[in-house]
């Protein structure tokens, strides 16, 4: 599956980050003042780890109402230590609704196998390249 093309540009104003995903989307990214940026909007940290923290809540809510089962509402918290040896993201999830003891577990199981989570815990490949244009997206044809 083919996601729709991100472009992140960046112009005058220091550190701000405004993203277009092709489809009517905009969004921003900027850094805290401690660091040079304005505070206008979350850090591309914050913005990867709203991206597993979206995916994981769409991903148990899904399942349960596949499954009938009486789940509410979902509330992700996800933080990130970065040292020599890697990241480590940490991920609580609080699940509210009538759930029996076993819906909860096979839920938490769920959330393990959410597409953004995959995609972390898996090796990537990132491939760059200097291009004189952006490639077209598929609004774009």
């Amino acid at each position: 599956m083919s996601e729709r093309v991100v472009t992140a540009t960046i112009g005058a104003t220091n550190y701000q980050v405004t993203f277009d995903d092709g489809a009517h989307h905009l969004w921003h990214a900027d850094e805290p003042e401690s660091l040079g940026g304005g505070d206008r909007a979350p850090t591309p940290v914050s913005l990867l780890l709203s991206g597993l923290g979206a995916c994981t809540s769409i991903t148990l809510k899904m399942y349960a109402q596949r499954k009938g089962w009486p789940l509410e509402d979902v509330q992700v918290s996800l933080s990130m230590k970065t040292g020599d040896q890697g990241s480590t993201i940490e991920r609580a999830i609080v699940l509210h609704g009538g759930l029996t003891d076993e819906q909860r577990e096979r839920l938490l199981q769920i959330a393990n196998a959410c597409p953004v989570h995959k995609i972390l815990t898996h090796p990537i490949d990132i491939n760059t390249g200097l291009a004189a244009t952006l490639p077209a997206t598929p609004d774009d044809a």
